[in-house]
């Protein structure tokens, strides 16, 4: 799956596989073969962090 260049719409994505497919973000960046550095790093830049007791990027 190619996932979107604009982060809003990658925050999205990334929020929706985590609630529906994944326990966690080390295991949907293993599955989708992501680097988690970099996938933080994007959404960070764009104002959003993840965190870890919610399961989502805000």
């Amino acid at each position: 799956m190619n996932l979107p260049d604009d982060p809003f719409m990658l925050m999205s994505v990334i929020n929706l596989k985590l609630r529906d497919f994944y326990d966690n973000l080390d295991d949907l960046c293993s599955d989708m073969n992501l680097d988690k550095a970099d996938l933080c790093d994007k959404l960070k830049a764009a104002g959003f962090d993840y965190d870890e007791k919610n399961k989502k990027f805000w």
